[in-house]
C-alpha cells in the first residue's frame, strides 16, 4: 500500500505505521544528539533537528489518524481447526473465541472449508468500557441455493461451519449472563458465512437471544438439502433467534437465507431485516413480545406453511412481502407440508403491523390471494392496489 505524506515532507511513503514515522524522524538525529545526555551541536542546528523530529511525528500521528482501523483478527486454523469435513472443531473455537475475549474484541477468521463443531460465545459481564465486538467471518460468501421446484444440491465449496449434534445448543450461541438482566455484553457481527445442520433439525442454526445486540450480512442457515426435499421440521428448532434485550438492542439483518427449520427468524426487539429469504419453514417469521417495533423491507418467503406468525405482541412493518405458493403437481409425500396454509397467522391479534405483499401461485402466476388467520390490528395491501 502506498500513500501520500499529507504535508507533502517525505513524498510517497509505503506502509502506514506509526513507527515508521518515528523511525524515520529519529534517523534524522545525529550521533551526538540521540547518544549523548550532553548537547554539543550548534543551538540553530538543534532547532532545527527538532523541528524536523516535531514535522515527521505530526506526518506520522495523521497517518495513524486518517487510515481505517481493522479489528484484530484471530484465524481459527492458529488454535487447532481444520476445514476437513471430519475434525470436531469446538475446542479449537473456543479457544479462538475466549482469545478475542481477554483482547477486548476482535474477528474470528475462517478460512474456506467445511468445519464441524459449534461455536459458543461464553459469558461477558465485565466490558471495559462498555460490550464488546466479536465478529465471526466467513472467507467467501456463500451462494444462495434455494427454489421452490425441482432438486439442485448445496455447494460444499465456501466457508461452511456444520454440526449434526442431535441435542444442546445451536451451531452458533452466546451464552447468558449477568451484564444487564441476563444477557451478555457483546455485539455479535456474522458474516460470508454458510450454517448448517441436518434435515428435520433437533438443534437450531443461530441463536443470539442473550446477545445485547447483533447483526447478520450475507449469512444462510439451512439444512444441509434443498428445501424442496426438506422433510418437515418436527423438533421446533429456529433457524435463527435474534437478541431479546430491550435496552440499547439492536438487531440487524442483510442478505439471510433460512430454510428447513420450524421456525425460520424468532424475531425479539429492535429486529431491521432486508433482502430476507425464507424457505420451507413452518413459520416463516415468528414474531414474539417486544417493546419496540420491527421494520423489514423485502422479506421473501415462499413454500412456508404460514409465512407470518404471531406468538407475542408486536408492532412490525413489512415494505415487501413477496410470496410464493406451491401449484399443483408442485409436492409429493414428502414436502406436502410445504404447502402455505396461512400467510398472517396471528389467532390472537397480537400483532399491530402493515404488510405490502405480492403473492404468486406455482404454474398460475401472481393472484390475490392472501390468507389470514385473526390478525385483525395488522393491516394488508396488494402491491398497486389503493387499499
Amino acid at each position: 500500500m502506498q500513500l501520500q505524506c499529507p504535508l507533502n515532507c517525505c513524498g510517497p511513503i509505503r506502509g502506514f505505521s506509526f513507527c515508521f514515522a518515528i523511525k524515520s524522524a529519529w534517523a534524522r538525529v545525529p550521533t551526538s544528539l540521540s547518544r549523548n545526555k550532553k548537547l554539543k551541536a550548534p543551538l540553530t542546528y538543534q532547532l532545527r533537528t527538532f523541528a524536523g523530529i516535531a514535522k515527521w511525528l505530526t506526518c506520522g500521528f495523521f497517518l495513524v489518524a486518517t487510515l481505517p482501523l481493522q479489528a484484530a483478527t484471530f484465524n481459527v486454523t492458529n488454535y487447532g481447526a481444520a476445514g476437513n469435513d471430519s475434525t470436531d472443531n469446538t475446542a479449537a473455537f473456543t479457544a479462538c473465541i475466549n482469545a478475542i475475549i481477554a483482547a477486548g474484541g476482535g474477528r474470528m477468521f475462517l478460512p474456506n472449508g467445511v468445519y464441524r463443531g459449534r461455536i459458543t460465545i461464553p459469558p461477558v459481564s465485565k466490558p471495559i468500557p462498555s460490550w464488546i465486538i466479536i465478529e465471526i467471518v466467513g472467507e467467501s460468501e456463500p451462494p444462495p441455493v434455494w427454489g421452490t421446484i425441482r432438486s439442485f444440491p448445496l455447494r460444499q465449496k465456501g466457508t461452511i461451519l456444520k454440526s449434526l449434534a442431535t441435542s444442546g445448543a445451536a451451531v452458533i450461541s452466546a451464552a447468558s449472563s449477568t451484564f444487564y438482566s441476563d444477557f451478555s455484553a457483546v455485539h455479535v457481527i456474522i458474516r460470508n458465512l454458510d450454517v448448517r445442520t441436518y434435515n428435520n433439525p433437533q438443534i437450531g442454526g443461530i441463536d443470539l437471544y442473550y446477545a445485547v445486540q447483533c447483526r447478520l450480512d450475507n449469512v444462510s442457515i439451512n439444512t444441509g438439502v434443498y428445501n424442496v426435499q426438506a422433510s418437515q421440521p418436527t423438533h421446533g428448532t429456529k433457524g435463527l433467534i435474534t437478541p431479546a434485550n430491550n435496552n440499547a438492542a439492536l438487531t440487524i439483518l442483510r442478505n439471510v437465507l433460512i430454510t428447513g427449520y420450524h421456525t425460520g427468524i424468532l424475531a425479539y426487539e429492535h429486529t431491521d431485516g432486508d433482502s430476507i429469504t425464507l424457505g420451507s419453514n413452518i413459520h416463516g417469521i415468528e414474531f414474539a413480545t417486544a417493546n419496540h417495533a420491527s421494520r423489514f423491507g423485502r422479506v421473501c418467503a415462499q413454500r412456508c406453511t404460514n409465512n407470518i406468525t404471531l406468538t407475542g405482541a408486536h408492532a412490525f412493518t413489512i415494505e415487501q412481502l413477496d410470496i410464493e405458493k406451491t401449484g399443483a403437481n408442485q409436492t409429493d409425500a414428502n414436502n406436502v407440508w410445504q404447502a402455505n396454509v396461512f400467510d398472517i397467522n396471528d389467532p390472537n391479534n397480537l400483532g399491530v403491523g402493515d404488510i405490502n405483499y405480492w403473492v404468486v401461485v406455482g404454474n398460475v402466476g401472481a393472484v390475490d390471494d392472501f390468507d389470514r388467520n385473526g390478525g385483525n390490528t395488522v393491516r394488508t395491501r396488494r402491491i398497486g392496489s389503493a387499499n
